[in-house]
């Protein structure tokens, strides 16, 4: 067997794992104890011997391109085996066992995460859960959390972002309040509706309703309303179905709403922001093994959603 990987290869393709995961060279290289440039430079020897490019780069992102994502979850899941191999060897327990602890926004939590979890254990009957399913963020040291689900990550080099998805924003109504107060058809039309807010628990005002007007962003800040919800987001979506007024919330939790005709969206012409939702951690080389197929077993599964939004996507837009 001739030997494809000199050292520096196999250090080059750690760092380029390090980097997708983090998605920032700057964290990966304060994770592997090197400096960014060190980082650039693999990444650039990697993408010379692929003959592709692996990174999107701008001066405020970076993300992978479809032969890097690719790339990226061959390489993990070798990476992977690897430690695996150096379990089994040395004797090391393979078997995820121990008591995950999670901490995850009310929304995500109800909506994804929980009803995940069953088939998780079912694969790997060791391990336990211990649940915080609320708005509050979370600290990870002085309160012992394996992981956290969020939205809005900010950047942070201790910590590592998984990209779960780009949860998508909808303003809905009930059939009853529409019928009473009209559909809204333009921005400017918020102003003579019922917009039921929400206290965004971070800043403790309320939040900006994001829309895409021809392709620009824009915030809109409801001010007429006679509804304030603080701490649960899910409040908001339960006086819509009651036909308070409108509420944007997140096309996830009011998927069945809609198709049942309980909740109608509007302002359809406005509609494609989304937030992100992140899957954060501490930086760790070496994972706790529970930790690990949680966090690949949840990227996999927010994986395979991703596909399934896309088709319904698809069909809506053959609809309208």
């Amino acid at each position: 067997m001739h030997r494809q990987f000199d050292d520096i290869l196999l250090g080059s393709i750690e760092l380029f794992c390090l980097a997708a995961e983090a998605g920032s060279f700057t964290a990966a290289a304060n994770t592997a104890g090197v400096t960014p440039a060190a980082v650039s430079r693999s990444i650039a020897r990697l993408e010379k011997r692929l003959g592709v490019r692996l990174f999107v780069r701008s001066t405020r992102s970076l993300r992978l391109t479809e032969a890097g994502r690719d790339y990226f979850e061959q390489c993990r899941a070798a990476l992977n085996q690897l430690i695996e191999a150096e379990r089994k060897v040395t004797g090391e327990q393979v078997q995820p066992s121990g008591t995950l602890r999670i901490s995850a926004p009310t929304t995500y939590g109800h909506y994804r995460l929980l009803p995940l979890l069953p088939a998780l254990r079912e694969a790997f009957p060791l391990l336990k859960f211990e649940l915080h399913i609320g708005n509050r963020n979370i600290d990870f040291h002085e309160e012992n959390f394996d992981v956290a689900i969020r939205f809005r990550t900010q950047p942070d080099s201790t910590m590592v972002s998984r990209h779960l998805e780009d949860a998508e924003l909808v303003v809905v109504g009930s059939p009853a309040y529409l019928q009473r107060a009209g559909r809204p058809h333009t921005l400017e039309d918020l102003k003579q509706h019922e917009c039921i807010q929400f206290d965004l628990p971070s800043s403790g005002r309320p939040i900006a309703w994001l829309f895409s007007d021809e392709g620009r962003d824009r915030e809109v800040l409801p001010t007429e309303g006679h509804y304030l919800c603080a701490e649960d987001v899910l409040a908001g979506v339960t006086l819509a179905r009651a036909g308070a007024g409108l509420f944007q919330t997140y096309r996830f939790i009011v998927e069945q709403d809609l198709a049942d005709g309980t909740l109608v969206e509007v302002l359809q012409a406005y509609a494609g922001r989304s937030r992100p939702v992140s899957l954060v951690y501490p930086h760790g080389r070496l994972l706790p093994l529970r930790v690990r197929v949680f966090v690949e077993f949840l990227v996999e599964r927010a994986a395979a959603l991703a596909h399934q939004r896309a088709a319904a996507a698809r069909v809506r837009s053959k609809r309208k």
